[in-house]
């Protein structure tokens, strides 16, 4: 069985995706940015950007009966290679005791007003293995 998890973006309806596709113990989320999807306004700074595609992941994960602890893999795409400290301060704490396989890319991102996108693999129960 495939579960499918929309946040409500816009994105999701005009690209044809979903936020996230849960099969079996394996949760795959897509590239996340850094909107917030209450005000559907981007933030300026790239770390707040970042901690908002976080929460949205993490709701994600949630829905689809994860969380952001059984992450296993995570990808980054930076818009700049000036941003990549400011993005680790934001990333780090939550990453720090999970440790997932990570990678970084610097990227041209879609929309001017992005700076970071965020995917992730959560394994369900990973956070306790």
């Amino acid at each position: 069985m495939v579960q499918r998890v929309s946040t409500g973006s816009p994105f999701e309806a005009t690209f044809g995706y979903s936020r996230a596709v849960r099969h079996e113990d394996t949760v795959y989320v897509s590239g996340t940015t850094g909107y917030d999807y209450a005000s559907m306004t981007m933030p300026e700074s790239v770390g707040e950007q970042a901690k908002n595609a976080l929460a949205t992941i993490d709701k994600a994960l949630k829905e689809a009966g994860s969380s952001i602890q059984d992450t296993v893999r995570v990808v980054y795409y930076v818009g700049d290679r000036s941003y990549v400290d400011e993005v680790v301060a934001a990333v780090g704490p939550v990453f720090k005791d999970i440790r997932p396989a990570a990678s970084m890319l610097i990227v041209q991102m879609i929309e001017e007003g992005m700076k970071i996108e965020i995917e992730v693999t959560a394994r369900i129960g990973a956070a306790n293995s």
